[in-house]
């Protein structure tokens, strides 16, 4: 295979590999408060080639009496959908929701968990894209199936019940939620609001500039260090509402040179399933 792309990509790139086989283009726009209204956009216009990824639908589990909102799907279950979906161990993944990477960043983390390497986000999205006037379709057909054969990496994942070791071993516990659902001051999607006793906040959009595009890696490196002490080699666990925003915190970990970051995949919809964990709100 040639040259990789493993955490982000420019519009001009993907613009320029579109009738290639190798590579495709998966549509993860999706909206919390609307579960229809991402494969509605995908099914009014797309990236040409582009196939639809349903957070709920492909990239979550059903959700239980203990776990959080977006519980990942079995390994197995993961399987039947990539190849479904006609990834190979040669494609190359391209991933992209509307422009902030918070969806197309869950593909990118459960596809790297899985051990495929070739994938990444779109940077900028399909705002990026269209505001650059590139080409759209509305077609919807499918690519032909293909196998997909996983090979997960245990250590990317902590559990609930790991996370009071890792925040005593000294391990960076951040919380990439907004602020005010940090603090406890509003909860829009969860029955309680704060946040887990030693957790550090950096609101996911932060990673973003003000073109929606990624900011570069030297500032990625210098925002995260500055504001929850984090630097190549620290040990990092990332977490959000429900373990998929946090995947594009991760992304930008990866795209800053900081290796190894771990997803609390149950986040902060798990932690409060048992009203004996304990809660803390303020900064």
């Amino acid at each position: 295979m040639h040259e990789i792309h493993t955490t982000l990509i420019p519009t001009g790139t993907l613009a320029g590999r579109l009738a290639d086989p190798l590579w495709l283009a998966v549509d993860c726009r999706f909206d919390l408060a609307d579960p229809g209204a991402g494969v509605a956009a995908w099914r009014a216009g797309h990236i040409p080639g582009a196939i639809y990824a349903d957070l709920e639908r492909d990239l979550s589990a059903p959700v239980t009496a203990t776990t959080g909102r977006h519980p990942l799907p079995p390994v197995a279950a993961l399987e039947e959908t990539f190849s479904r979906f006609g990834i190979s161990a040669r494609t190359q993944v391209v991933a992209y929701d509307a422009g902030s990477g918070a969806f197309a960043a869950r593909l990118w983390w459960l596809l790297r968990w899985l051990g495929h390497e070739p994938v990444a986000v779109l940077d900028g999205g399909f705002a990026a894209w269209t505001a650059e006037r590139r080409p759209v379709s509305a077609d919807t057909a499918m690519r032909a199936p293909a196998r997909f054969t996983a090979r997960p990496c245990p250590e990317m994942l902590v559990e609930t019940a790991a996370i009071p070791g890792a925040l005593g071993r000294g391990e960076r516990l951040v919380d990439v939620r907004g602020a005010e659902r940090f603090r406890g001051e509003v909860e829009p999607l969860d029955a309680v609001a704060g946040h887990v006793p030693g957790a550090v906040n950096l609101p996911y959009l932060e990673n973003l500039g003000t073109d929606g595009r990624f900011r570069d890696p030297p500032a990625l490196a210098a925002l995260w260090q500055e504001r929850v002490a984090v630097a190549p080699g620290s040990a990092v666990v990332c977490m959000c509402g429900s373990g998929v925003t946090a995947c594009q915190g991760l992304l930008a970990l990866e795209a800053a040179g900081v290796r190894g970051g771990k997803l609390y995949a149950g986040s902060w919809s798990e932690w409060i399933r048992d009203p004996a964990r304990p809660v803390a709100c303020g900064p």
